[in-house]
């Protein structure tokens, strides 16, 4: 099953200290970038967190938010520093004089709350660390599993769509290939055309005739092409059922975008440049999916 790079799960988990609420969601990317936003007091399990991100997401834009709550006074590890603050409030209040305006107390209390050792935080016990970072994680993995089935349910959709897209193109290959047939009298024309012009021509070269009767068969000759193309929408269809990843689809998808630009180029007839214009119109609508694949 292929799996989409756009998902979201949440979880909140908690016991009998804190509540713990964790959101993830992922967007499409080239590449893995994670955006994550958690307590000042829990940065030191950032490293651990994005470890964790990496292995289970893989590829995509992830933006990662925790939440730690405490359910009492005995699980909050954080306290403000009242004398720190206060010092700092009235040192503001000094300095906001002296340069001649009066702030508000409100304003004052925010940016004294901001600055360097404003809150304190207590240590706590081994024991009492690992569970809090053991609800952590079992808050974590919930999430992430939630978003993981949010892109397996997205990849569902996007599979069915690049099948519709797939077919929509053999489909027209078929017409194609019915076409083929009726447009070699009008090659045929050409070519007899060239010949006569040439045996005309008192300075008929031979040699030159053998090479330019080669070009002109080369040229209108779109056999091959066609069973490249026939094989490269297989191919596809195969990738999908074993769940493969966007980068690998979008390869095959250039793949088909050649075979198809090369048979519109060396046709030469309107009826399959029409169906050529609308095969490349379908191609477009793949490859932009599998921008959205992990």
């Amino acid at each position: 099953m292929l799996q989409s790079m756009t998902g979201f799960g949440s979880a909140t988990v908690e016991n009998a200290k804190i509540s713990v609420t964790v959101e993830v969601k992922s967007l499409n990317s080239k590449f893995f970038d994670i955006y994550c936003r958690i307590p000042r007091s829990y940065s030191e399990r950032e490293i651990e967190i994005r470890t964790i991100l990496t292995q289970e997401l893989e590829r995509g834009k992830v933006e990662f938010m925790m939440s730690v709550t405490p359910k009492d006074e005995s699980g909050a590890s954080t306290t403000v520093n009242r004398a720190l603050i206060k010092a700092y409030f009235k040192d503001l209040k000094a300095t906001a004089n002296e340069l001649g305006f009066e702030p508000t107390p409100t304003e004052l209390l925010r940016m004294a709350s901001m600055m360097p050792n404003a809150y304190n935080t207590d240590s706590l016990s081994e024991s009492d660390s690992k569970a809090e970072w053991d609800l952590m994680k079992t808050a974590i993995n919930q999430a992430i599993t939630k978003c993981k089935e949010f892109r397996t349910q997205e990849g569902k959709n996007t599979e069915l769509k690049f099948e519709e897209y797939i077919e929509s193109i053999a489909s027209l290959l078929r017409g194609v290939e019915e076409q083929d047939p009726k447009r070699i009298p009008a090659v045929r024309e050409r070519i007899e055309k060239a010949v006569g012009e040439w045996l005309q021509n008192e300075s008929f070269d031979q040699n030159r005739f053998e090479q330019e009767l080669i070009y002109y068969v080369e040229k209108f000759d779109i056999s091959e092409e066609k069973v490249r193309l026939k094989n490269h929408l297989e191919y596809f269809i195969q990738e999908l059922k074993i769940a493969s990843n966007g980068k690998k689809l979008n390869f095959i998808a250039q793949e088909i975008g050649r075979e198809v630009n090369t048979i519109g180029s060396k046709a030469n007839d309107s009826i399959i440049q029409r169906l050529v214009v609308q095969m490349k119109d379908e191609l477009e609508k793949i490859k932009e999916q599998t921008m959205n694949i992990v």
